[in-house]
């Protein structure tokens, strides 16, 4: 059953708020924290309509921070940041069980 407009869902867990918003089908779309000042914080996890991950990393107070990684089909990205600017990209072929884009 698709849902339709369904908004964000937000937690507040200490001095963070979880927020997870979802796609039209209900499931998962991102997930991750806010300061309570508004930034990003900590970790955020996308994941496609079928609730596989397509991308994971860190912001540090809206920054984008150390090592991100992107699924494709077939590759796994690596990319590092500092102060949101990449500084380093790294691409496997996902061949194996090197890295796995479950839950």
């Amino acid at each position: 059953m698709a849902q339709t407009e369904q908004g964000p869902k937000l937690e507040v867990r200490g001095d963070m708020v979880l927020a997870t918003y979802f796609h039209d089908n209900g499931t998962i779309h991102q997930q991750g924290f806010f300061s309570k000042d508004g930034n990003l914080n900590g970790l955020w996890t996308s994941y496609d309509p079928q609730g596989k991950k397509v991308s994971q990393g860190y912001y540090s107070n809206g920054i984008k921070t150390g090592q991100w990684l992107f699924w494709t089909e077939d590759t796994l990205k690596e990319v590092d940041f500092v102060d949101s600017k990449i500084i380093n990209v790294s691409e496997w072929q996902q061949k194996s069980d090197l890295a796995l884009n479950i839950k």
